[in-house]
């Protein structure tokens, strides 16, 4: 229902609660595929967390989810058991290392090692570069770069070390730079690099750490954006080769295989979930229309383009 067309969100959200609600989450993977292991995902509560814990879940993982909102977590744990899943949660802000620390502490004492980490918590608003403050800034990176160190070296620390694991860590359509979100650009590149990084660095420890990096998604995060945004989101969909947005089970397949057996062979990667909008890709704010920037032509023998439909651009534009 959702393939090859613009959904209106609303449309979306109910299709997709009422499909959960007569038989289950539908999983591409096989059944207990995560029979046995422990699984903590961040920013578990809500959006692509949300469908990813109940992904996991109905595959047989022991599902931990964390966040700030005590009352998201618990309200997301009931739905999973509901469904027939185990899931618990666990109160923690990836800005407070303290906070992360006792956090994944006491997971690993509850529910012993943790063998997959899907760092998903983090955020952002969307703004252009020279007007976000430099405390903006600042709260940004330290949230998205500096959370997802926090609790990929906690997970490491407590357990991972010593039983290995696999980490996926959440990124964004930044291949080709984000116009409105310089800051989350900045950070989630920072993400990638130390992805990689540490896949080096953490191999001979059994450790697989790789990237997803989604396009536009129809996940509960978008409503949090300006009307204006929303609509570009909705104008840059039909300019998607795929000429759609994506959905949050779309994302969550992945981070599943990511995270299973099946991904052994796979680390150090960052995969595109984004309907091919990273080579063709609409932005949040239209660049206003100016004059052409100096250019450097020291070519004594260049073409002469008079009389031809480049004259204009070939003009050169005089220095200041």
């Amino acid at each position: 229902m959702l393939r090859g067309s613009i959904v209106d969100p609303r449309r979306c959200r109910v299709c997709v609660e009422l499909s959960f609600d007569m038989s289950g989450y539908q999983s591409v993977l096989r059944p207990g595929l995560f029979d046995g292991r422990t699984i903590l995902v961040t920013g578990g509560g809500t959006g692509i967390g949300r469908c990813t814990a109940h992904e996991l879940a109905s595959l047989g993982a022991r599902v931990v989810i964390a966040g700030r909102r005590e009352n998201v977590l618990a309200t997301t744990a009931d739905e999973i058991a509901s469904d027939g899943g185990r899931c618990d949660f666990e109160t923690m802000d990836i800005r407070d290392g303290e906070s992360v620390n006792a956090g994944v502490a006491r997971i690993v004492e509850r529910c012993g090692p943790i063998h997959g980490l899907f760092n998903n918590a983090g955020g952002q608003f969307s703004a252009p570069a020279a007007k976000v403050s430099e405390s903006a800034w600042e709260k940004v990176v330290d949230l998205n770069l500096n959370g997802t160190f926090r609790v990929t070296r906690a997970v490491f620390d407590h357990s991972m070390k010593e039983h290995g694991g696999a980490v996926v860590s959440m990124l964004a359509d930044i291949r080709s730079g984000y116009v409105g979100m310089a800051h989350s650009s900045a950070a989630r590149a920072g993400i990638q690099n130390l992805t990689i990084t540490l896949a080096l660095e953490w191999a001979r420890n059994d450790v697989r750490l790789n990237c997803v990096a989604p396009g536009t998604i129809l996940a509960a995060g978008m409503r949090t954006y300006p009307p204006a945004v929303q609509e570009a989101a909705v104008r840059g969909a039909s300019r998607v080769p795929s000429a759609r947005l994506g959905t949050e089970s779309e994302v969550s397949a992945v981070v599943c295989f990511l995270l299973s057996p099946g991904a052994a062979f796979v680390t150090g990667q960052t995969i595109a979930i984004d309907g091919g909008s990273s080579f063709q890709k609409s932005v949040l704010y239209d660049v206003a229309k100016h004059a052409p920037t100096t250019q450097f032509d020291g070519f004594h023998r260049r073409e002469d383009w008079s009389g031809t439909p480049y004259e204009k651009l070939a003009e050169p534009k005089a220095e200041d």
